[in-house]
């Protein structure tokens, strides 16, 4: 039977190698919530098992039923009729399934019936999910709406709407888009207007592009002080939904077509403020997008997986010229350069999501004490993962619609066609380098730690972490960041401000390549194949990173 968790020896890796002892002591604080629940660790080495066996569940439902569905769900899609929204069969299986393992609310606290997870593993669930079918994921990953309830909502609304998350009995969406506001959110109209009557806000406007838009509930963002143009005139609402809200539509996409995407209109629906007024986004989305930013990298990752795995089956089956394709060098080599490059990314998102993880603990210690050194904890964290979630997003989408070209490419005419699931996939994760933030935003986000020497003094703390016995790999990397950090000081003294921005694309998939490779040298430590593996990355990789910096120089 398949397992999504267990055949993927790479995902385990971490949790049997890496020493997450104290971030998951301070996750359980210090282990005193299994005074409390039943189901809550009381010790590390209980953590790890009931990570590793909610992981196996989730593995075997992937595996087994979301996978199985998922060509059919593409086939049928999400359908409207007459203002409402119908998954499609293989989805409301694939959501009772995980109602029924108790798999909803992975990062919320155990008051609320979550399960209390680190972003890490969450991480890892994403990916899992998103290699059975990546449509479903934005199913799944939508449990992001309640943590931001739970990070920012009152009292009240966290016993009410994250409970709900976490026990399955509620679907959510984030609903931000406007026809004349995507990227730019700040020019958001729709209102949401103060009902004296009764007491609470009514939103109304029309909203697009919204994933899921036809969920239970949602958080929406809307302009709640009159006359404002700006940012600061933006709040953030919680709603349920009901008639007051109409879907005019689905749109007609050309990937993951199990996951619905409204266009839609408020009248006067009902809705809480949540958190402080005039901080919806300059805070609360902030926070939202950038989980959302991490769980789309772990869904490129997930779905870029598959298709390795199928080009890789595929090429072992496929005879020409009498022999198997994947005794081709050319094929063979494209297939090497997909496996290297999954374990590079793999590398890069848990270790993003390590950080976010401290970074939500620091921060939360931090409003509980006030104390000054977790405050310094707090800013380090928060800095790190501000610059690591967008490099993870930019690559990771990236280089995961690169294995699908190539995936699909190996498979020759008939991945073209629709009988074998490399073109879903294909069509699936094209998407991913789009929506929660295009690849030109996550540059625009990652820059600034480059430029300001943050970045540099990040990656010089990571090397001292790496397996020092590979002193040429050391040497090749500190050589590349001496040639890097030549280049940043080059463009700083460039009098022309628009050459700058023209190359800071390239600055950041520098970076993206560096820090990969760091990070596979610190993997390097637990195994000889990824010794062969970081090699590999550093030999493939760091020729495009030096013909970048020549180019710009030149």
């Amino acid at each position: 039977m398949a397992n999504y968790y267990k055949d993927n020896k790479d995902i385990e890796f971490y949790l049997k190698n890496y020493d997450l002892s104290e971030l998951v002591s301070l996750y359980e604080k210090n282990y005193e919530e299994s005074k409390k629940y039943d189901f809550a660790p009381e010790n590390y080495t209980d953590a790890i098992e009931n990570y590793d066996l909610s992981l196996d569940v989730l593995g075997r439902i992937a595996g087994e039923i979301i996978a199985e569905n998922a060509d059919s769900v593409d086939e049928e899609g999400a359908q409207y009729r007459n203002g409402e929204v119908y998954y499609a069969k293989g989805t409301k299986i694939n959501l009772e399934m995980l109602k029924k393992a108790g798999l909803n609310g992975v990062t919320l606290p155990r008051k609320y019936y979550g399960l209390n997870f680190p972003t890490l593993i969450y991480a890892m669930m994403i990916e899992i999910v998103s290699r059975a079918d990546g449509s479903f994921m934005n199913l799944f990953g939508l449990q992001d709406i309640g943590e931001t309830i739970n990070e920012f909502g009152s009292e009240e609304q966290k016993q009410k709407y994250c409970t709900a998350f976490a026990k399955g009995e509620a679907t959510g969406a984030m609903i931000l888009t406007e026809p004349d506001a995507g990227s730019d959110l700040q020019s958001v109209r729709t209102k949401a207007v103060w009902d004296e009557k009764n007491n609470c806000y009514r939103i109304h406007g029309v909203k697009r592009f919204i994933t899921n838009g036809n969920a239970d509930i949602s958080l929406v963002l809307a302009r709640s002080e009159e006359g404002s143009t700006d940012a600061r005139g933006l709040s953030m609402f919680v709603i349920e939904r009901d008639k007051t809200l109409y879907i005019r539509r689905i749109e007609d996409k050309l990937g993951i077509h199990g996951s619905p995407t409204c266009e839609i209109e408020f009248h006067g629906t009902k809705a809480e403020l949540v958190g402080k007024r005039g901080y919806g986004l300059i805070r609360y989305v902030m926070a939202l997008m950038n989980g959302a930013r991490l769980a789309v990298s772990a869904q490129a990752l997930g779905i870029a997986e598959e298709a390795y795995r199928a080009a890789y089956d595929y090429a072992m089956e496929r005879e020409q010229f009498g022999k198997s394709i994947i005794e081709f060098p050319m094929v063979k080599r494209m297939l090497d350069n997909m496996k290297v490059e999954l374990d590079g990314m793999r590398a890069l998102l848990y270790n993003t999501a390590i950080a976010v993880d401290y970074r939500k603990i620091y921060e939360k210690e931090y409003e509980e004490t006030g104390d000054r050194d977790i405050r310094k904890l707090y800013q380090h964290y928060n800095k790190l993962a501000g610059f690591l979630t967008p490099l993870s997003k930019f690559y990771l989408t990236e280089i995961g619609n690169k294995i699908c070209y190539d995936a699909l490419q190996i498979h020759g005419g008939t991945g073209y066609m629709r009988d074998f699931k490399i073109q879903r996939l294909y069509r699936d994760i094209r998407i991913t380098n789009i929506y929660e933030g295009t690849t030109q935003l996550q540059v625009a986000a990652a820059i600034g730690s480059i430029t300001s020497g943050h970045y540099f003094k990040f990656i010089e703390d990571e090397i001292q972490k790496t397996e020092r016995g590979l002193v040429d790999s050391v040497n090749k990397i500190n050589e590349l960041i001496d040639d890097f950090k030549e280049l940043i000081t080059y463009l700083k003294e460039e009098a022309n401000h628009a050459k700058k921005e023209y190359y800071e694309s390239d600055l950041v998939e520098i970076a993206s390549i560096i820090t990969i490779a760091v990070f596979m040298l610190k993997n390097a430590k637990y195994s000889e194949e990824k010794v062969e593996s970081a090699k590999y990355y550093i030999h493939e990789r760091f020729p495009k990173a030096k013909y970048l910096i020549d180019r710009i120089k030149s």
